[in-house]
């Protein structure tokens, strides 16, 4: 990683050599120097667009204008990029501006691979904004890494991939994906948002570049929407930061200061939303109006044995789907209480939703299509016995 603007030992200026470092540590201190002027220890929120430069093209600390670069978003570029283990590091105003700042290395006629069961906001960013500007897709069942060499075409440049996937929790190896699609001559896209860089580090795997909603875990409070791209190839980094520089969709200074806060507590969140989420499956799986719950940590999960080995943690996301079908799992998902009926994941609170209605609406009659009897919810961090409760009371009325 670049060295931070304002110089200094590597624990007050961002952490040069962050192996010698361990996660939570990196969380606080990355690329986040205590203040030169007044030694506060929080990162400032610096609103300016712009900065004054000693003579003319000679900005003082590298800035020049807030689109190109900000102080506190270069804070939390760091920080991040430090935690997926990565050289460079982009913020973005929401994860699908991040997403597509990666597909636009695409070009029309090239063409992507993605999994069969992808984020509907991915699969409609693909084929129909990309898709009309020329960019083909197929989607590919990636659990097989043989399925990518069937599917690969001359035309074919990159393969994208979520694992867990969202919202049936599929696991896809990423190493022997990532294997396939080299030797092809691809590069691999993951998106890395379900296990955060705390349970799952997909650069180290083989990924090319990792892709996160900020949104979700890192800023995990639900007050902030923003997006991620971290890789080590030059090349992807040099397209990144073009595009993040010409289009010009970054996140404010408040924005990236609430995910950078967030960070900070990544690793105790984790912990217990993937302690909560590992009860919660473990209690519907014997529910009589359960027919199937869909969490790696099970170990009747198809991806489970993949998981234990490229993942730290389950995570906190389990879905499972409703003996009566769709009826049912409206019923439920609009009976509960402390679970609150809300689009996203991955915050402080437990929500519950309908992915065919709400979040994967644009997948349907595709290939990507979820089940009508789907349930997906995000575990949050309150009390377990509360939790269970609530999932009792509503699916009693299915």
């Amino acid at each position: 990683m670049a060295d931070h603007p304002m110089g200094g030992d590597p624990l007050r200026s961002g952490f040069e050599d962050p192996d010698d470092y361990g996660f939570e540590t990196r969380a606080i201190r990355a690329g986040q120097p205590h203040d030169p002027r007044t030694g506060a220890v929080v990162t400032p929120i610096n609103p300016s667009t712009t900065f004054a430069q000693d003579a003319v093209g000679e900005p003082k600390f590298g800035y020049e204008y807030a689109r190109t670069g900000n102080p506190t978003r270069h804070a939390y570029q760091e920080c991040l990029a430090s935690l997926e283990g990565a050289g460079h590091g982009f913020a973005f105003a929401s994860g699908l501006a991040a997403e597509d700042a990666m597909l636009r290395m695409l070009a029309p006629g090239d063409r992507v691979l993605l999994g069969d069961d992808a984020y509907g906001g991915t699969f409609r960013l693909i084929s129909r904004v990309h898709g009309d500007a020329g960019v083909r897709h197929a989607a590919v069942d990636l659990t097989d890494p043989e399925a990518v060499r069937a599917a690969w075409t001359p035309e074919t440049r990159m393969v994208w991939l979520e694992t867990p996937t969202n919202p049936l929790l599929t696991v896809i190896d990423i190493e022997r994906v990532a294997a396939v699609a080299h030797e092809l001559g691809g590069i691999v896209v993951v998106d890395n948002t379900f296990a955060t860089p705390y349970l799952q580090q997909p650069l180290a795997l083989g990924a090319d570049a990792v892709v996160h909603s900020a949104t979700k875990y890192l800023g995990g409070h639900s007050d902030v929407v923003g997006g991620f791209v971290a890789t080590s190839d030059d090349r992807i980094a040099e397209h990144l930061g073009f595009v993040q520089n010409a289009v010009g969709a970054v996140p404010g200074p408040f924005d990236c200061y609430l995910v950078l806060r967030g960070l900070k507590t990544l690793a105790v969140r984790m912990d217990r939303h993937c302690a909560s989420a590992a009860a919660v499956a473990d209690h519907l799986s014997g529910h009589p109006r359960v027919s199937r719950v869909l969490y790696p940590g099970l170990e009747g999960h198809p991806g489970h044995d993949v998981a234990t080995r490229q993942m730290s943690g389950f995570g906190g996301m389990v879905s499972f789907r409703l003996a009566g079908g769709r009826e049912a799992a409206e019923k439920v998902a609009v009976s509960t209480e402390v679970f609150t009926l809300a689009e996203s994941l991955g915050a402080v609170e437990s929500l519950i939703e309908h992915p065919g209605v709400m979040t994967h609406a644009s997948a349907a009659g595709s290939a990507l299509e979820v089940p009508d009897d789907l349930i997906r919810i995000s575990v949050g961090i309150e009390t377990l016995d509360d939790l269970l409760a609530d999932l009792d009371r509503a699916l009693a009325t299915a």
